[in-house]
């Protein structure tokens, strides 16, 4: 599985026996089925350019002078969050650094900054640009707060660009859950509040019928409030912004008779947006990147693929229905796509190692076209079938009815 991943990744085979002689001679079986695969299909794996429209930016400078001994924490789990929160949602994505930004942006509807802390002038610069050309921006935690050598700045070089000014607060740890205590017993309150339309117990302070609510919680129809327990790097939003999300402090968790919110409501932003002009741009205050690489909370990933698909204002070109954790790559060559649907589900289903594999499907595979490009068909190369692909539109629609470990779409 981990070959096939690298495969759709853009990684290439390279298999190894470390010493001459191996006692455990199945090893020897391993590759060979893979390798198979591979020279069969070459033609399809090689010299082709992936397709995305969102980015998500890294540097290891980030990771050596603002991760600095706690760099899991601080630089890696947010970005992984995000990681996550993309591949469950089938939005394909691009890994960009930092000081590619002016090269790579372009071509990307939106950029995420997952607790950019260290940034040079020269990405602040870029990302300034970037989002004045009308490209859309997602800055999480301390983003542009330091220096490129982790120093502080007066002020984080990007907090005017978001409409938000940091207080100085912090509220919650990057802890683990601190269990029976309460300290990180927080949520996340949603705004406006859900009505009496919605099933449910009444105070009477709820309002008769529920309002419309923000695209980015889109999903949370039933409920007020999600669980948080992470850290929140307090702002103030500027005029002209939204905030859809607040925190509620910590409260009790046991014994039960003593745990109700004692602050019920708060002006502390979790989340805050804001547009200007074709710049869509999202600050996210509340650590959940970093709380979904940890706790995988279903809350927290749709939240953060809601928040990806606001600021891309939807600009997203493959879409794929059915059950099940499928990473989702997209490829382009001369007059043709290639698409890999690689099956995670076992090892997002079972403690590693997988002990089998768990085949899921069928899937319903929507995949955007490029302008001047037709989509008569489909080959799948694992299946080793051709299938039929609708045109609606710009989109090439066609149906994946089983992938036991990967499937590799030919398109066009």
């Amino acid at each position: 599985m981990w070959m096939y991943s690298g495969f759709a990744g853009g990684i290439q085979p390279w298999w190894h026996h470390v010493g001459a002689y191996q006692w455990d001679r199945r090893q020897f079986k391993t590759a060979l089925p893979v390798y198979r695969w591979h020279e069969k299909n070459e033609e399809y794996l090689l010299h082709r350019r992936p397709v995305a429209t969102v980015g998500v930016v890294y540097s290891q400078q980030n990771a050596d002078f603002f991760g600095r001994d706690d760099a899991r924490e601080l630089v890696a789990a947010p970005y992984y969050g995000w990681i996550q929160a993309l591949v469950r949602a089938r939005i394909p994505y691009l890994p960009v650094h930092a000081d590619h930004i002016e090269r790579d942006g372009p071509s990307l509807a939106a950029l995420i900054l997952p607790n950019l802390g260290a940034m040079t002038e020269a990405q602040v610069g870029a990302v300034r640009r970037y989002a004045a050309s009308g490209g859309s921006l997602i800055a999480s935690g301390e983003t542009s707060f330091h220096n490129e050598w982790g120093d502080a700045r007066e002020r984080p070089a990007l907090a005017e660009l978001f409409g938000v000014r940091p207080t100085g607060n912090r509220y919650g740890s990057l802890g683990p859950v601190a269990g029976w205590s309460g300290d990180d017993h927080t949520y996340l309150r949603l705004s406006p509040p859900v009505g009496r339309d919605v099933y449910g117990p009444e105070s009477g302070e709820e309002p008769v019928t529920s309002k419309p609510r923000h695209d980015v919680l889109s999903g949370f129809e039933e409920t007020d409030i999600i669980a948080f327990g992470g850290l929140l790097v307090e702002v103030e939003a500027a005029g002209g912004t939204t905030v859809p999300l607040t925190l509620v402090p910590n409260f009790p968790v046991y014994p039960p008779e003593t745990s109700w919110m004692r602050q019920p409501r708060t002006d502390i932003a979790a989340l805050v947006l804001r547009e200007d002009g074709a710049s869509r741009r999202a600050w996210l205050a509340a650590d959940l990147d970093r709380r979904f690489f940890r706790d995988l909370l279903p809350d927290h990933g749709r939240l953060l693929a809601n928040i990806v698909r606001w600021a891309a204002r939807g600009d997203v070109p493959l879409r794929v229905k059915g059950r099940g954790l499928i990473d989702c790559h997209l490829y382009r060559q001369e007059g043709r796509l290639i698409l890999h649907l690689v099956n995670l589900t076992s090892a997002g289903t079972w403690r590693s190692p997988v002990h089998e594999l768990i085949p899921v499907g069928p899937f319903t595979v929507s995949v955007r076209l490029p302008e001047g490009m037709s989509a008569g068909g489909v080959r799948l190369l694992v299946a080793g079938k051709d299938r039929p692909a609708a045109r609606r539109g710009r989109w090439a629609v066609f149906e994946v009815e089983r992938i036991l470990d990967h499937e590799v779409a030919v398109i066009g």
